[in-house]
């Protein structure tokens, strides 16, 4: 029935352009020699497109617009397909603007502007049509995941074209994740991983999903939360840093671990706190008032949630005020200490320079003596004294 319309429109206007042709054939010259103008559109899917075609000069010669399929949308003024998202904004013998609603991706494509001309003048304009991605899916959460298990998290977005984007946020710090892209008919699935081994560190952290398109004035986003469940870890803080006799101390057990760690016992010395008027347990808190010197020992806490136990010790020693004030430095010890040092540097001085006079001076040998006058060598040894049978051994002597 649409080619039969098509057909019957095509017919209608060469007969109407053979009437006008023969007797308007002056007139008819502007309008052979150009080509109806055109422009192309890019819209976002589930947007309207209004596609025009125009033509400076035209002598009552129909415009006509065609869709990809070559199927005749309006000839004139006149519908040719039955769509009732396409309609007609305006129609002149210098214009033909027609209206597309609820474009989707299957109206992209090359459209034909056509002014029946002899012969027929033809212009093409394409529509572009932007596929809007879905909105992000994080998928491979496991709540609660346990400290040291590896996770895959994948965020998924489909319906997009070209392509959308996906990067990963770890709390406001950009991660690098693996994407991959599959086309599905005209638009695309994109899916990106995100691969790593839970820690504690990730309790609470809020890994976040975000897609990015040119159809989209802002980013699509998705949030997840990681819970990680962890074995315990505990501290002890103390309220004075030298606690003395009569103070009032504050030990707390922070406690670290998911879940958090209860109940929190105490103890000393490996037994029960042995004074429970002075020694107030509140939930982390351990509280001893007026401090005095039976409280010296080793405290500790423990907890334990599912995954682990956990403790932490303080060693407590209570000073006495008055001692504390009497310290001090010995001068008499730091006197006598400089004294037998100094000494002791005196005496080595003195035994080195009697050490050294003794070994300090020149000295003759017996050879040396009336070798002073000999004319020669020869001579000098033959007067030399000592130099006889029954010499005396060589004698040095120090002066």
């Amino acid at each position: 029935m649409i080619v039969k319309q098509h057909l019957i429109f095509i017919l209608y206007s060469l007969c109407a352009d053979v009437f006008k042709v023969a007797g308007t054939k002056s007139k008819a010259k502007g309008s052979q020699g150009q080509f109806p103008i055109t422009q192309n559109v890019t819209v976002v899917e589930g947007a309207i497109a209004n596609m025009t075609c125009r033509v400076d000069y035209n002598d009552n010669t129909s415009l006509q617009w065609s869709n990809p399929a070559q199927q005749t949308l309006f000839f004139g003024d006149k519908k040719a397909l039955r769509d009732h998202r396409i309609e007609l904004v305006r129609a002149s013998w210098q214009e033909l603007t027609i209206r597309i609603s609820d474009v989707g991706l299957s109206d992209e494509g090359q459209y034909t502007c056509s002014l029946f001309t002899m012969p027929v003048k033809t212009t093409k304009a394409f529509l572009t049509v932007l596929g809007v991605p879905g909105r992000p899916e994080i998928t491979g959460f496991t709540k609660p995941a346990m400290e040291g298990d590896v996770i895959t998290l994948t965020c998924t977005t489909s319906g997009s074209k070209p392509a959308a984007n996906i990067r990963w946020f770890r709390n406001d710090k950009e991660v690098q994740g693996t994407t991959k892209v599959n086309a599905t008919g005209k638009s695309f699935t994109v899916r990106s991983s995100l691969q790593f081994q839970v820690d504690r560190r990730d309790d609470g952290v809020a890994y976040t999903c975000s897609v990015e398109h040119v159809s989209l004035s802002n980013p699509y986003m998705t949030t997840e939360v990681l819970e990680v469940h962890y074995a315990p870890h505990l501290e002890i803080t103390h309220s004075l840093i030298i606690p003395q006799e009569g103070q009032y101390l504050k030990l707390e057990c922070v406690s670290k671990g998911n879940p958090i760690p209860e109940p929190v016992l105490w103890s000393k010395d490996g037994g029960e706190l042995p004074d429970i008027e002075r020694m107030i347990v509140e939930g982390r808190e351990l509280t001893i008032t007026t401090l005095n010197k039976t409280d010296n020992g080793t405290y500790r806490c423990e907890a334990s949630n599912h995954l682990g136990t956990s403790s932490a010790e303080y060693i407590l020693f209570v000073y006495d005020p008055n001692a504390l004030g009497q310290h001090g430095p010995d001068h008499a010890l730091i006197g006598g200490v400089v004294a037998v040092v100094v000494f002791i540097t005196l005496c080595l001085i003195i035994v080195l320079g009697r050490y050294l006079a003794r070994h300090k001076g020149t000295y003759l040998t017996h050879e040396a003596k009336g070798a002073e006058d000999a004319p020669d060598a020869d001579t000098a040894i033959i007067n030399a004294e000592g130099n006889h049978v029954h010499a005396e051994e060589k004698k040095e002597y120090f002066i």
